[in-house]
């Protein structure tokens, strides 16, 4: 599934390469049956026109950048709602009816599910080795299924701690580096500001969260074993993960509430959440909804459960795939290329607001450095922060084919652990038990581990 190799890498003895057979095998079946008469890369006279999707901020300003330097393809943008706001159906239909765009954007955990629909053309070609090349490999390994590329990395995410430096200081709290410590120093904050929280536990959204902290500690919710899909949302790293929870949960040690809601933004704005753990993205993020912070957060690395061997995992990110609806998969390639490794790409994006995005292509770091105001963090080298982060991330992790219907589920639970019925293990237990029918109805062989 997913696959973590890397290419040009043998499989062999590394248990995350195991089989992407299963996707591949219905993937096949799937293509089988699409028509290919929308494949054809014949260039006619002018410029070759190509259409792109995405609800990415700042792509409008990146088509235009890409148009006043290029004459033989001219691209035409069009906006779409954020994948679960709509854009997930958008394109899943456009697919289904043959109109799908030439490029769009999808983040990580969706795309093995579009992958096994036949929306995304396999790459693996097309794409450059002088691209792939300078892509971290760990986010390649996310888009890379068997061998084959389906998508390119815009970005990568690696998860860090936003933290409320003032509050933190007054209060003689250590910055935590262990989830010992975490625990330690929210239970210094809540004594010394009773009214504070160290950070949120997220009921809408919070199950990818929940993900990332699982990632980090070494579980792995999604496996291939042949031809057939293994599931695990309840190994010992995610049990040990959801225990902690539970705990700083049952303690009041942690706020819990929807996910980029009101709430918890005025949380935030007031001093009393005074952390979240989150995806380098959130540091533009924070710096847009919360302009009175400004000098008052820093950031840190995620903590972690053994400091000897640091691991990172991601929480966002998104992706940009040629679809096999396009007439132009190598303009569209070209298109892609450019986006995802130019400097003047990236500049074009950064000119439309801020953003913290840590770009898949290391060697763009100087230039997204170079274009962010960090006087929100005091100065502080946050882009050098990520990209230490962004090299510990574990190449463990595999999304599963329904990622969607899987957080439906896990958030329902996680907003009945919240109101005191179940708890977050039952919680994702639950969203495991109810993903199953969703992938035996897509005629995979699954099974539990």
């Amino acid at each position: 599934m997913p696959g973590h190799r890397r290419p040009g890498r043998s499989a062999t003895g590394r248990r995350a390469t195991a089989g992407t057979t299963a996707l591949l095998t219905l993937l096949a079946l799937v293509l089988a049956g699409c028509s290919t008469s929308r494949g054809s890369d014949t260039v006619g006279d002018g410029p070759v026109r190509l259409t792109f999707w995405s609800a990415l901020r700042g792509s409008q300003e990146v088509v235009d950048e890409f148009n006043r330097t290029h004459d033989s393809i001219k691209v035409e943008f069009q906006q779409v709602p954020s994948g679960e706001q709509g854009g997930w159906t958008k394109l899943s239909n456009a697919a289904r009816a043959g109109n799908a765009p030439d490029v769009a954007t999808i983040e990580y955990p969706q795309l093995p599910g579009f992958t096994i629909d036949g929306v995304p053309r396999d790459i693996t070609k097309l794409m450059p080795d002088s691209v792939r090349e300078k892509i971290l490999p760990q986010a390649l390994d996310l888009t890379t299924f068997d061998g084959r590329t389906y998508a390119v990395p815009v970005d990568i995410e690696p998860m860090v701690f936003l933290y409320r430096k003032d509050i933190f200081t007054k209060n003689h709290i250590p910055v935590p580096k262990t989830w010992a410590e975490f625990e330690s120093s929210a239970r210094e904050l809540k004594q010394a500001q009773p009214r504070s929280r160290i950070a949120s536990l997220f009921t809408t959204g919070g199950t990818l969260y929940m993900a990332g902290y699982a990632w980090q500690a070494g579980a792995q919710w999604y496996d291939t074993a042949g031809d057939t899909w293994q599931i695990n949302m309840d190994d010992a790293p995610t049990r040990k993960v959801a225990g902690y929870w539970q705990r700083l949960m049952d303690d009041d040690l942690v706020r819990v509430e929807p996910g980029s809601s009101q709430q918890w933004r005025a949380h935030l704005r007031s001093g009393e959440t005074a952390g979240y753990l989150a995806g380098a993205w959130a540091a533009g993020s924070m710096m847009a909804s919360t302009p009175d912070g400004k000098g008052k957060w820093a950031i840190a690395p995620m903590p972690q459960w053994d400091p000897a061997k640091p691991k990172v995992s991601t929480q966002g990110g998104s992706t940009f795939l040629v679809t096999k609806d396009s007439r132009h998969p190598k303009e569209a390639m070209e298109f892609i290329s450019w986006m995802v490794t130019s400097p003047g790409a990236l500049k074009a994006k950064l000119a439309s607001g801020v953003s913290s995005a840590f770009p898949s292509v290391p060697s763009l770091v100087p230039v997204a450095r170079k274009e962010m105001d960090t006087s929100y963090y005091s100065g502080q080298d946050i882009f050098g922060l990520f990209q230490k982060e962004a090299e510990r991330i574990a190449p463990t992790w595999k999304w599963g084919p329904r990622m969607t219907s899987t957080t439906s589920s896990g958030d329902d639970g996680l907003a009945k652990a919240g109101a005191g019925s179940g708890d977050i293990l039952k919680a994702l237990r639950d969203a495991q038990s109810r993903t199953m029918p969703d992938l035996k109805s897509l005629g995979l062989s699954v099974t539990t581990r």
